[in-house]
């Protein structure tokens, strides 16, 4: 007992966790748990309540799209705010969307909800993103990050197996109603929690910079470098995103459940790999991580495609997990070349950037997935390869402070 507290001292230290962290913990957990319950499945909600392929392309355009457009206000108003504050704000927009779709049977309904609450994620991001340069140690920001990061793996994994197992019970309609209701409940749980545990952030004035964050006036070359080769990657991963589920459930013909299942071997296989690659990367050169992350995402389609039984698509989905791999570094490596005093602000042009453009691809998703399920994945292999190539070639090497 008497060497416990230097034991949880040593813990503490290690992940980069104090009372702020916490509180983003337990926002995390609630929020994205009830998020992914429903979310995952929508394709599947929108098909079966009327709607066609061109619309589950759309959302998945539009989730991109809300994604970039939303990751600009979320890091200005992290700024400008406080991101306690930003946190409350968002959350609370999030839960009227679950309202909209739990109210209105239709799949209209799930595209205005869509808009309010699909892409808490992306403008949550820049906010806890300044949480975290502000509360961990700068030698300690990429475990910070891992921390984030592992943590909303686990509503990603246990989510989609709450929300296949509300299908199989009740229907794909019913189930996923029931789960917007459980992630209303999740969101006020989440808002206490925010209110009473977050330390408010005591906020400098500043003079609004939205036309300089819009010229990329905060991204120095290093920083442009890799939202050119990150945008490449994201094509790869975009193009099948949405049709993945179908491809799995309609085509390959395994059970909703089944693909819950799919989406925990994803989420652990990314745990397992976080905390050894933050450890390295916040002492070593960030560029192998990065690079070894853009390589998973590049095969990730080509393999899916040929996996033609639940077994084969558990590898699938291992490689899906391993494209995690360096992740938190490269949201880590934006927070080092972001300016001191913008970090929030340059996180989420960064994101406006990067998604706008990527929304563009989403939109073609449903296109090529209309040609043949072979041309989307292809498609989005040789956007993969193109993206690995210019970062091997143009990337370069990063080493943190100790």
């Amino acid at each position: 007992m008497p060497n416990s507290l230097p034991i949880k001292n040593r813990f503490k230290d290690f992940f980069g966790i104090n009372k702020n962290v916490t509180a983003m913990i337990i926002m995390v957990v609630l929020i994205m748990l009830g998020e992914r319950m429903g979310e995952r499945f929508l394709p599947l909600y929108i098909l079966a309540i009327g709607g066609t392929n061109l619309a589950v392309g759309f959302l998945n355009a539009m989730d991109n799209l809300l994604s970039a457009l939303y990751s600009f206000p979320g890091g200005y108003l992290s700024d400008k705010i406080g991101y306690k504050k930003a946190l409350m704000l968002f959350t609370s927009v999030a839960m009227i969307g679950y309202l909209v779709v739990i109210i209105f049977q239709s799949w209209q309904a799930v595209f205005i909800g869509a808009v309010l609450f699909i892409s808490w994620s992306a403008v949550s991001l820049p906010a806890i993103m300044s949480l975290i340069s502000k509360a961990v140690p700068s030698n300690r920001r990429t475990m910070g990050i891992t921390v984030h990061s592992i943590v909303k793996r686990i509503p990603m994994s246990l989510g989609p197996l709450l929300g296949g197992t509300f299908i199989s019970i009740y229907g794909t309609t019913t189930g996923i109603r029931i789960s917007f209701i459980t992630a209303f409940l999740f969101g006020i749980v989440a808002l206490f929690a925010i209110h009473f545990m977050m330390e408010d952030e005591v906020v400098a004035p500043k003079s609004s910079r939205i036309k300089d964050l819009l010229r990329l006036k905060n991204f120095n070359p290093a920083l442009k470098n890799l939202l050119v080769s990150d945008i490449l990657i994201r094509f790869a991963e975009q193009i099948p995103y949405a049709f993945v589920v179908i491809w799995a459930v309609n085509i390959v013909g395994i059970s909703a459940f089944q693909f819950g299942v799919l989406t925990a071997v994803e989420m652990v296989t990314a745990v397992l790999v976080y905390i050894p690659v933050a450890y390295y990367a916040d002492r070593y050169f960030k560029k192998p991580f990065i690079l070894i992350t853009f390589a998973f995402f590049t095969v990730f389609p080509l393999v899916v495609y040929f996996s033609r039984s639940f077994t084969m698509l558990v590898i699938a989905f291992i490689i899906r997990g391993l494209k995690e791999f360096g992740e938190p570094t490269r949201k880590s490596l934006i927070m080092d070349l972001a300016p001191d005093n913008a970090k929030a602000e340059t996180f989420g042009t960064y994101y406006l950037f990067r998604d706008v453009v990527v929304s563009i691809a989403a939109l073609s998703s449903a296109f090529l997935w209309n040609i043949s399920p072979f041309t989307n994945f292809l498609t989005a292999f040789i956007f993969g390869v193109i993206g690995t190539v210019w970062f091997a070639i143009y990337g370069k090497e990063f080493k943190l402070n100790k």
